[in-house]
C-alpha cells in the first residue's frame, strides 16, 4: 500500500469522524431553531476542502480543490497527464462522498465541483448547470422556501445569509427594495414582517422563483425585471423611495442583458450612492467577495460592519460574506 493511500485513507476517516461529530451538535440547534437546511461541514480539514450542506434528508456536497497548475515542461505530454489526474481526482472525490454519506446516511446525494474561471469570477452560480429538477422544500425562520438541488451550482438559498435576512426583516420599516433580489428570501422575511417588498433582478427564471417563495408563505411582493442600476436611475427619476434596502449583488457579472460589467469591488460605491438616494432608512450591502474593503463617497454615512455578527453557528469560515449596516446619521 502506497504511502499517499495511507494519507488519503487517514484523511478520509478525518472527515467522516468531523461530519458525524458536527452533525450531531448542530442536528440540536437547528431543531431548536426550526432550521432544516444548514452546513454540516465548511472546509474544516484543510486537507479536504469540501462544504456538505443538508436540505431536510438530503446532501449537497461541493467540491472546492483548485485545479493543479501545470509546468511548461509538461506540455508535451499534457494529454495523458490530464486523463491521469482526472482519474486521481475522481477516486478522491469518490472516497470523500463515501465517508460522508457513511457518517450521514442521507436519502439523496448532489455532489457539485465549484470550479472558478477567473473572467467569470463568482458569477456562475446564475449559469444552469443541468435540467434534473430536484426541488425541496426547506424551513427557516419561521418560513418556506423552494430550493433546487441539482441544476444549479447554487440552490436558491444561501444559508450564510440566515441572520442577515433576519436582521434585515427587523428593521422598522414598511417598505423595503431588495436589489439582485436572486429567489426573494429577503424578501420573504420582510414581507412576513408586514412590509410591503419591490425584489428586483434580471432573470425572470429567479423573479418567478421569488413569486414561488412569496407565494408558498402566503405573502404577495413586487416582482421587477430590471438592471439594478437603470432600476435606481428610473425611480429616483420618478421620486419613489423605500424605508429600508437590501444589496447583495454578485462579484463580478458579464451578462448579455446588461451593459459593460459589473466587478463588485470597482462598482458598489456608486451603486450605493444611488441605493442611498432612494432609501430613506438603512441599507444593508453585503458581498462573498473574499477580499473587499467597503468603499463610500459620504464620510458621513453611519457605518456598522456587521459580518461577524451575521455569520451563522454552522458556518465555520468568517470571510463567507462581509455585511454592512449603512445609514444616515
Amino acid at each position: 500500500m502506497s504511502q499517499g493511500y495511507d494519507h488519503r485513507v487517514t484523511a478520509m476517516d478525518m472527515l467522516g469522524n468531523r461530519v458525524r461529530k458536527n452533525a450531531r451538535h448542530l442536528s440540536k440547534w437547528a431543531r431548536r431553531e426550526g432550521v432544516t437546511c444548514w452546513r454540516v461541514y465548511d472546509r474544516d480539514i484543510p486537507e479536504v476542502p469540501l462544504t456538505v450542506d443538508r436540505y431536510d434528508d438530503a446532501l449537497v456536497i461541493n467540491d472546492y480543490r483548485a485545479p493543479k497548475r501545470r509546468s511548461r515542461e509538461d506540455q508535451d505530454d499534457k494529454g495523458e497527464r490530464e486523463a491521469l489526474e482526472r482519474d486521481d481526482a475522481d477516486e478522491w472525490l469518490d472516497a470523500a462522498v463515501a465517508a460522508v454519506t457513511a457518517a450521514l446516511e442521507p436519502g439523496e446525494v448532489f455532489v457539485k465541483r465549484r470550479e472558478r474561471l477567473a473572467h467569470h469570477g463568482a458569477g456562475q452560480q446564475y449559469e444552469r448547470q443541468a435540467e434534473a429538477g430536484a426541488w425541496r422544500t426547506v424551513g427557516e425562520g419561521g418560513h418556506r422556501f423552494r430550493v433546487n438541488l441539482s441544476d444549479y451550482v447554487d440552490t436558491g438559498l444561501f444559508l450564510d445569509h440566515r441572520i442577515t435576512r433576519a436582521r434585515a426583516a427587523a428593521e422598522p420599516a414598511r417598505t423595503m427594495l431588495n436589489l439582485f433580489g436572486y429567489t426573494g428570501a429577503f424578501s420573504v422575511y420582510a414581507a412576513a414582517a408586514g412590509m410591503h417588498t419591490t425584489t428586483v433582478d434580471l432573470s425572470n427564471t429567479y423573479l418567478e422563483w421569488a413569486g414561488e417563495n412569496l407565494a408558498l408563505n402566503g405573502l404577495a411582493g413586487e416582482l421587477v425585471r430590471d438592471d439594478a442600476r437603470e432600476f435606481l436611475t428610473a425611480a429616483r427619476r420618478r421620486g419613489q423611495r423605500w424605508d429600508v434596502a437590501v444589496v447583495d449583488p454578485p462579484t463580478f457579472s458579464n451578462s448579455k442583458r446588461m451593459d459593460g460589467t459589473w466587478d463588485v469591488q470597482r462598482d458598489h460605491a456608486a451603486l450605493l450612492d444611488d441605493v442611498l438616494a432612494v432609501c430613506s432608512g438603512a441599507v444593508w450591502f453585503s458581498t462573498n467577495r473574499r477580499r473587499f474593503t467597503l468603499e463610500l463617497s459620504d464620510p458621513a454615512l453611519a457605518v456598522a460592519d456587521m459580518t461577524r455578527a451575521t455569520i451563522p453557528p454552522d458556518f465555520r469560515d468568517p470571510r463567507v460574506h462581509h455585511a454592512y449596516r449603512i445609514a444616515r446619521p
